[in-house]
């Protein structure tokens, strides 16, 4: 491909990044889902738990499926099945079809992820990786961050908060068929069969398998946030739910500022002492946010936290992309399958609450941060 169809090639496929935030919906969802329900915190936390339970099944799947029909054809795939889970909440809304809506979601947005990130490696270099990856989590965080304002002004201006569904239908189409009419060219590879054990045997490297532990935690303190900031809030501070949806989308604002700077910044300074400082500011923020009561201060330390998570997912998956680059298919599967967290952590945050507070729920994600720090401590220089 010369450079001219590449750096077309590279906006559709960035936009795809953007399809690829509208899973996040899923967090301000589960509140109103279990408003008009009226169910409790843990089988509210079901909804997040049908969309991430899938990366944990289709992930390796689709890497195998990747290496028969392309990258291109993968992602096409992903968004057709992304649209149809967008159109169900339109014809029907009862708690167990959202279940079905959202597993769909899960679906299709696993094999999204799985084969979005390698098809950008065919628009781009390799020295701009890292940042490109960034740059597509940048992406991404927009329209995680315009969900709960789309979802409160349907709610509070339209009076329907399910509106925001045929809003994304619609952006997911249009980004299929500009993906359709784009012209990407695939490398060739000689056609090999993968397996399941293929794929797993990459766990044996100790880094790969660091990077993976990596993912699963980063994905279940993203979701844990996403699905329980609005409810510590409301929790913490008596506000109402259309206004405490909108720390969530203080959040996605903060993940969105930081990946765009981070999208700069990492073209040159190192992944890995990034990566550390983040996580020192990612504790520093959940410790005091657990602690005080003052509302602005946790807001500052909401917005802390999206900036300390903003970067991580890119860093670990660009350097596992490195580690292994002639099976970035397989690996990209692999780590794409630790994107299970976000329905491990909220599930478990979900039984601690209906303990002992939401409060208790925010402690399990100070201890996951904790083993962050340790992982990118452990993490090779670049």
């Amino acid at each position: 491909m010369d450079k001219k169809n590449s750096k077309l090639a590279v906006i559709p496929v960035l936009f795809g990044f953007f399809i690829m935030g509208f899973a996040d919906v899923v967090g301000i969802s589960t509140s109103y889902v279990q408003q008009d329900f009226n169910l409790s915190d843990s089988m509210a936390n079901l909804l997040p738990m049908m969309v991430f339970l899938w990366f944990a099944v289709f992930s390796v799947p689709t890497g195998m499926m990747m290496n028969k029909l392309g990258r291109k054809n993968t992602v096409l795939i992903s968004l057709v099945v992304s649209l149809i889970s967008l159109l169900v909440p339109v014809i029907a809304y009862e708690y167990t079809v959202m279940l079905f809506a959202f597993a769909l979601l899960g679906i299709g947005n696993t094999i999204l992820q799985v084969s979005l990130n390698p098809l950008l490696t065919n628009v781009v270099s390799q020295d701009k990786l890292t940042s490109s990856l960034t740059f597509g989590q940048f992406v991404k965080a927009i329209a995680s961050f315009s969900g709960p304002i789309i979802a409160g002004f349907a709610s509070g201006t339209l009076g329907n908060w399910k509106l925001i569904f045929p809003i994304f239908a619609a952006v997911t189409f249009l980004s299929g068929l500009w993906l359709v009419l784009t012209p990407i060219e695939e490398e060739k590879k000689e056609v090999k069969t993968t397996s399941f054990a293929s794929s797993f045997g990459l766990l044996k490297d100790p880094v790969i398998l660091m990077l993976f532990l990596g993912i699963l935690l980063l994905v279940g303190i993203d979701v844990g946030l996403n699905t329980t900031l609005p409810k510590f809030l409301m929790e913490r501070t008596d506000l109402p739910l259309e206004r405490a949806g909108l720390g969530t989308s203080l959040y996605f604002a903060a993940r969105t500022i930081g990946t765009f700077v981070g999208a700069i910044l990492l073209i040159k300074f190192s992944g890995r002492k990034f990566y550390i400082g983040s996580m020192i500011l990612g504790i520093a923020a959940m410790v005091l946010m657990i602690f005080i009561s003052n509302l602005w201060v946790i807001l500052v330390m909401i917005f802390c936290l999206g900036l300390a998570i903003a970067n991580v997912f890119s860093i670990i998956f660009s350097a596992a992309l490195r580690r292994e680059p002639q099976r970035a298919n397989e690996v990209s599967g692999l780590l794409i399958m630790g994107v299970a967290g976000g329905a491990i952590v909220p599930p478990l945050m979900g039984i601690i609450a209906d303990l002992t507070g939401q409060t208790g729920a925010m402690v399990l994600l100070l201890v996951a941060l904790g083993y962050l720090l340790f992982n990118a401590i452990r993490m090779q220089k670049d």
